[in-house]
């Protein structure tokens, strides 16, 4: 099978993802899934494991909603799709809220067929709680909605593994990183290595391992789009002049402890 033939089937997978939340059929969209598949959405909260967590992970955040995906890029790399996205969610009462979004789907080979093994959801949960609180009214009915919804189909641990969602590392992760990536756009290695931690993971494209130098000329000229912080990992938009995609970083306190640049030619 050529590079390109498997992009396009994963991708394929992947948006029968969207096609599925569309039609709010259930049995579709849990079937896209590996026996053993992972969500977490958003990153840092508890996973969902396995079909029976996922079918209630969709009765609880999906069923019954409106979602619709607007997809601005895709990246492939290996068996991994990094979409960069804003989702519109209209819950019941009416409100919309609008996250600025990236998902990450690893998939597998199930039986012949890609399914996703494992699906990353980084978004800012308190950013969206600020939307319900923004929306008066409505959105008060929403959460008072959602809140015996999550309880019910997920229980009390569910519901505290989802609040874990809020802990993030946050605006100083988000100085780290974009720190980190603005010094290598701009040629600068000492920059780079004051904030990557003494044994980082640095990998451009994702799977390739390179040296702080190395990492530098490959990136030289880039620039930073959308930032998002969920749990201990900080997202970035990024484009330089000849790829674009997304920069998965991992950040222990204001170090970065991993990098990987989810990047194709543009």
């Amino acid at each position: 099978m050529s590079a390109n033939a498997s992009a396009a089937e994963l991708l394929a997978t992947v948006e029968r993802s969207p096609q599925a939340v569309a039609v709010h059929d259930r049995a579709a969209w849990v079937d896209l899934f590996a026996p053993d598949g992972r969500v977490e959405d958003p990153v840092g909260s508890r996973p969902h494991i396995g079909r029976q967590a996922i079918e209630r992970f969709y009765d609880t955040f999906i069923g019954p909603n409106h979602i619709v995906f607007h997809v601005d890029h895709d990246v492939v790399r290996g068996a991994t799709v990094f979409r960069d996205l804003v989702l519109d969610t209209t819950m019941s009462t009416g409100v919309t809220l609008r996250v600025p979004m990236h998902l990450r789907y690893d998939l597998t080979r199930v039986g012949g067929e890609w399914k996703i093994a494992r699906l990353y959801a980084h978004w800012e949960l308190p950013v969206m709680v600020g939307q319900l609180l923004a929306a008066g009214g409505r959105g008060l009915a929403a959460a008072t909605k959602l809140a015996p919804q999550l309880l019910g189909n997920q229980g009390i641990g569910g519901a505290v593994g989802f609040s874990r969602g809020f802990i993030r590392v946050g605006a100083a992760g988000k100085r780290a990183a974009t720190g980190l990536l603005e010094a290598a756009g701009r040629g600068d290695v000492a920059g780079v290595r004051a904030v990557l931690s003494p044994r980082a993971v640095v990998e451009w494209p994702a799977g390739s391992d390179v040296g702080h130098a190395e990492f530098v000329k490959r990136v030289r000229g880039l620039e930073v789009g959308k930032t998002i912080a969920a749990g201990r990992f900080v997202t970035v938009s990024v484009r330089t002049p000849a790829e674009r995609g997304i920069a998965e970083l991992e950040v222990d306190g204001r170090r970065v402890v991993a990098l990987r640049g989810f990047v194709a030619e543009d």
